[in-house]
């Protein structure tokens, strides 16, 4: 027995036996592979990659991606042919999930190849042993990498990177992060140093939420592969003790949210899969922002289940990345005409 009283500790909060909170604040954590796949996803030819620390007191990491020795289409990453910059975070409800998990890692193979661009995938502290804001926080330290970083601390991104060109992107709890970074560094909350610019965000598939339930969470699609309940879950192990999901790192249009009506944010490419119970508050959050003026792209993919774009190759994924490829595109030629 343990316990002052002589009770076990039980658990107060589970997420399918992956990770479990239990009354006496510890965690216990099982086999990610039962909710998470892992492949086999193919290594991605001519894309090379290394892990830096980007917070040596917290053991963070940050994994680098580059086409090598030279891009798509035969140009080299020296003077004007730079590359330029995707940050990526991952998913994973901010509970489970690695930047180095096999499909997050093949993703960034994937981007970094095909779009081609320098990736940066991003590692942060996971809930509940560290709950939210502690991975906005770790976002914000990454940040402060970077300028050291750009200033030559990374040879990869001095040799091979376009800094003015960088895109924030990332999948599920990873787009929610996304979305925060990018109203911190158009705030002034987080500073990028020249010649670094936010040329735009990307959401695939972002993890919002809220007090009242959407239309796909009152009558959700068929065949999710995340529940209404899951995501229930993870936000209670995520977000503040006692918060609830109106907390505004969950719902970015909450009671208590800043407004984003003045903010100067960059544009975004919002992805949409249409098999999600989250794709409405997706949809709502496009809608709103585009009702404030903002430049919003919405790509909708009907068929799609919550976090496809980190699957196989598939006809969804190709398009997905013919999409991306033109919006990373558009920022670069943004660019040109600030010149």
């Amino acid at each position: 027995m343990s316990g002052a009283g002589g009770t076990a500790p039980h658990v107060v909060e589970g997420f399918y036996g992956v990770v479990e909170l239990l009354s006496d604040g510890s965690v216990v954590r099982g086999d990610e592979t039962t909710v998470m796949p892992t492949g086999p996803f193919p290594d991605v030819p001519d894309v090379e990659w290394k892990d830096a620390v980007y917070d040596a007191a917290r053991g963070l990491k940050v994994r680098v991606y580059r086409p090598s020795p030279v891009t798509a289409g035969g140009g080299t990453t020296e003077g004007d042919n730079k590359l330029p910059v995707l940050v990526y975070f991952h998913g994973g409800g901010y509970c489970i999930g690695a930047y180095d998990h096999p499909m997050f890692h093949y993703r960034c193979q994937s981007f970094a190849a095909e779009l081609p661009a320098v990736v940066l995938s991003v590692q942060y502290r996971r809930a509940p042993e560290h709950r939210l804001p502690a991975a906005v926080e770790d976002a914000a330290a990454f940040f402060s990498w970077l300028r050291r970083a750009q200033a030559g601390a990374e040879p990869w991104l001095v040799d091979s990177a376009d800094l003015s060109r960088t895109f924030v992107s990332g999948v599920s709890a990873g787009a929610n992060l996304a979305h925060h970074v990018v109203v911190q560094i158009a705030s002034g909350k987080i500073e990028l140093a020249a010649p670094a610019r936010l040329a735009g965000y990307v959401l695939f598939s972002a993890f919002f939420g809220s007090e009242e339930r959407v239309g796909t969470e009152s009558d959700p699609p068929p065949d999710v592969s995340l529940t209404v309940e899951a995501s229930d879950k993870l936000w209670r192990m995520a977000l503040p003790v006692g918060a609830t999901r109106d907390h505004p790192l969950a719902n970015p249009f909450g009671p208590g949210s800043p407004s984003l009506e003045a903010l100067p944010l960059p544009p975004a490419l919002v992805v949409a899969p249409g098999q999600d119970v989250l794709r409405d508050h997706v949809l709502r959050y496009a809608a709103r922002l585009k009702a404030m003026g903002k430049a919003v792209e919405l790509a909708e993919f009907a068929g799609e289940r919550h976090g496809f774009s980190c699957g196989q190759r598939s006809a969804a994924t190709e398009e997905l990345m013919r999409i991306l490829k033109r919006f990373v595109g558009h920022g670069a030629t943004l660019r040109l005409q600030l010149i």
